[in-house]
């Protein structure tokens, strides 16, 4: 019989719907629903499980489950023994420090003795006690940003994305304790799978772009300088006498500035394509 490998991902909230996409761009096939807790992947030995996001790093500490997604705020939270196998890119938001507008406190510094509400507990006192900062925890589930005009407390951590929760709430922002993000958890000595190559494979192509064009002969240099690709761009002869086309792997983020140049360099007929899954 197979052995079935489990992978949990959030049942709700903001990384949920991202994982299942994730797991189904990495191959996976799969059905949902809103009330199924598991669900089998018809192509491979894989069931994913459907749990709440603070669960996943002790499921995957405890072996219920051989991987999880969850974010990396809970991951640092929970005193499970896991390891980060790939940060995977959505989902990102920052657990941050904050006051009320009116409050006399600036910086970091300024917390010292101060009541602070907060959904991480052991992260933010681990946090303060670091910098020798002595604060008193005021562990809250929800509606942490109200805290401070209920007088339940005089400063917040609590995870910002946007930041227009706190802004509306007159909280000032003054002090990032960590980034967070989600993330492909593991524990042991799992991080190399047949799941977490496919996984990885697609986290590596949303960073990146295919980008093909035609140059001539006397622009392969220069394009070769602007695009040097993974290893190197491949170039290949056209029928047109003195005409090329060169194919490379561009990193998303550096587009803005290489297709300018590119163009400036001579190329043509420039194509831009996505890339589904890439292992580098």
């Amino acid at each position: 019989m197979t052995d079935i490998t489990r992978i949990a991902v959030p049942n709700k909230g903001r990384l949920s719907e991202p994982s299942v996409d994730l797991l189904r761009a990495a191959g996976l096939v799969l059905e949902t629903s809103s009330r199924a807790l598991s669900v089998p992947v018809r192509n491979m030995p894989v069931e994913v499980l459907f749990v709440r996001a603070e669960d996943i790093p002790e499921l995957v500490h405890d072996d219920v489950v051989q991987f999880g997604i969850t974010g990396l705020d809970l991951v640092a939270e929970s005193v499970a023994d896991t390891t980060v196998v790939q940060e995977l890119g959505f989902g990102r938001c920052k657990l941050t420090a904050a006051v009320d507008e009116s409050s006399t406190v600036f910086s970091i510094d300024g917390f010292s003795g101060l009541r602070v509400a907060t959904s991480h507990p052991l992260t933010v006192n681990r946090f303060f006690s670091e910098k020798g900062i002595d604060i008193t925890t005021i562990p809250l589930r929800g509606s942490v940003e109200v805290a401070p005009k209920l007088d339940i407390a005089d400063a917040i951590v609590d995870l910002v994305s946007s930041g227009s929760t706190m802004m509306i709430n007159s909280l000032r922002p003054i002090a990032t304790v960590l980034e967070s993000q989600a993330a492909l958890i593991t524990a042991g000595d799992r991080a190399s799978s047949p799941l977490t190559t496919m996984i990885r494979s697609v986290v590596a192509a949303t960073r990146k772009r295919y980008v093909m064009m035609n140059v001539q002969k006397e622009s392969i240099a220069e394009i070769e300088r602007i695009i040097p690709g993974a290893d190197s761009p491949t170039v290949i002869s056209l029928a047109h006498h003195g005409m090329y086309a060169m194919h490379s792997v561009v990193d998303a983020d550096e587009m803005w500035r290489v297709l300018p140049a590119l163009e400036a360099a001579g190329a043509s007929a420039i194509l831009v394509l996505p890339i589904e899954q890439m292992i580098p």
